[in-house]
């Protein structure tokens, strides 16, 4: 029997945080989520929000879509959409698909979002320790982003290029749901 979504996200925040060489305190520390929190998360015992995660990738030093790769082992070049990776946020709804296959050694990834009606998602990080990029391009409806300061109102066929180097807030401002696709790459500093 597959994995759960869960199970997934806590093998992989298991062994991250154990090749880094961190404990439960110092992964807390670096990543402004909780002991307690990263404990749950690691023995499938809750089902963490988008922002939680991405607080847990970036400590981890890792991009938001390798905490639903496969723990340890080289993939397959090609990943299969029955196979793919599905997971809804608890606190906005969204669905995130990875659309990569997962474990593969490549620095692209690729994600699929389904965006609810009304739905807003805020990423406090910052700078991280690889550089990473975006391209998001809306293939349905329309969604508004906001980086740093700058907001910029996209429609479907839009495409924004950014790097991940301040906060982030997805919103869809609309009564519609809103599908887009980001395309994410991490470079070395």
């Amino acid at each position: 029997m597959p994995a759960s979504v869960n199970d997934r996200i806590a093998a992989r925040v298991r062994e991250l945080r154990t090749a880094r060489g961190l404990s439960l305190d110092a992964l807390a520390d670096v990543s402004g989520v909780s002991r307690s929190m990263i404990s749950l998360i690691e023995r499938g015992e809750t089902s963490p929000t988008a922002v939680v995660l991405e607080r847990l990738a970036t400590g981890l030093g890792v991009m938001l879509a390798s905490l639903f790769d496969t723990p340890a082992g080289p993939g397959a070049p090609v990943s299969r959409r029955a196979e793919q990776q599905e997971w809804r946020d608890p606190q906005s709804g969204y669905l995130r698909r990875n659309v990569s296959p997962p474990g593969f050694p490549s620095p692209i990834q690729l994600v699929e979002v389904a965006f609810p009606a009304g739905a807003r998602v805020a990423y406090e990080s910052g700078p991280r320790q690889t550089a990473t990029h975006q391209q998001i391009w809306v293939l349905q409806g329309t969604i508004d982003v906001t980086l740093g300061r700058q907001q910029h109102n996209l429609e479907a066929g839009d495409c924004l290029a950014l790097q991940l180097d301040q906060p982030i807030t997805y919103h869809n401002p609309t009564s519609k749901p809103a599908r887009y696709a980001v395309v994410i790459v991490s470079l070395p500093r």
